[in-house]
């Protein structure tokens, strides 16, 4: 029980070290891997006597049973990790980063040399913040998992935008149903309306789902009618031409604009948001 909760200790610190700035985040690696060289010798000569020796080749076989010591072997390349297990603990530890930025990834499987993975969220795009996180994610593996040698992005399911609750204020109300997933075309946007009177726009990019409340960072006019470019990812509001990431809100034509997202999931081919109260949906963008 000791071990668990050191080993987690070790998890929070290498978690927290990736949220860093990048110039802090490449000193504390620096560390990390400087004290893990220092280690790796003395750790290696003990092993080594210990095969050399019968008897201590019977009780080298009888330690690398207990987690403590497996778990230093590993970390040091000294038993055999499997490849899927050594990746999938890699991307648990720039998750917290990546589900900050409103993103996630899937591990799908190891193939070789190859880690095929699945982005989700602002990480399926093609602005500069998707194009970052999935950069880290391919530096994560690359560098973290000596058989990886490079990533591959497989194509997304029908899934939702990832969007945490607690970013958005509004946990108290309830998930409301919204259209099917088939009435959500590719690079369409579908208005959902409250019956009072607030109003969202979801937009499928991919078959990732995405919502936000129906204004502009701008004037906070009505998004109805503002056209998705899915080759691009965006959407653009039909008053005042300003342009937006369609997965994350972020605004291109000004910066510090913003679209207000919305909690959206999708179950059983149906998409829900937090919206209002009961809902009716209106088709935009038909041309």
């Amino acid at each position: 029980m000791e071990f668990e909760k050191l080993a987690e200790a070790v998890d929070i610190a290498v978690k927290e070290m990736e949220k860093l700035e990048p110039e802090a985040k490449k000193k504390a690696r620096e560390v990390k891997k400087a004290i893990e060289d220092f280690h790796k010798p003395g750790i290696t000569a003990i092993v080594k006597k210990l095969k050399d020796d019968p008897r201590g080749k019977e009780l080298l076989f009888e330690l690398v049973d207990e987690p403590e010591v497996h778990a230093i072997f590993a970390l040091h390349g000294l038993v055999r990790v499997d490849p899927t297990t050594h990746a999938s603990r890699v991307l648990e530890m720039v998750k917290p980063y990546m589900q900050s930025h409103g993103g996630d990834v899937e591990l799908v499987k190891v193939e070789g040399s190859v880690a095929f993975v699945r982005l989700l969220g602002s990480c399926n795009g093609c602005s500069m913040s998707s194009v970052t996180l999935r950069d880290g994610v391919t530096e994560a593996l690359v560098n973290n998992v000596p058989s990886i040698e490079s990533v591959e992005v497989v194509p997304n399911e029908p899934t939702a935008g990832v969007i945490s609750l607690s970013s958005v204020g509004m946990i108290e109300r309830g998930w409301l149903e919204g259209p099917p997933i088939s009435e959500v075309p590719q690079g369409k946007a579908v208005r959902v309306d409250g019956e009072n009177g607030d109003s969202a726009v979801v937009v499928n990019l991919e078959n990732s789902f995405f919502a936000y409340r129906n204004a502009c960072a701008h004037q906070g006019l009505p998004l109805d009618g503002g056209m998705v470019d899915p080759e691009n990812g965006t959407l653009t509001c039909p008053w005042h031409g300003f342009s937006f990431d369609a997965r994350s809100g972020e605004c291109f034509t000004a910066p510090a604009a913003q679209l207000e997202p919305l909690p959206l999931k999708v179950e059983n081919d149906r998409v829900w948001i937090r919206l209002g109260t009961e809902v009716k949906m209106k088709a935009l963008n038909q041309a």
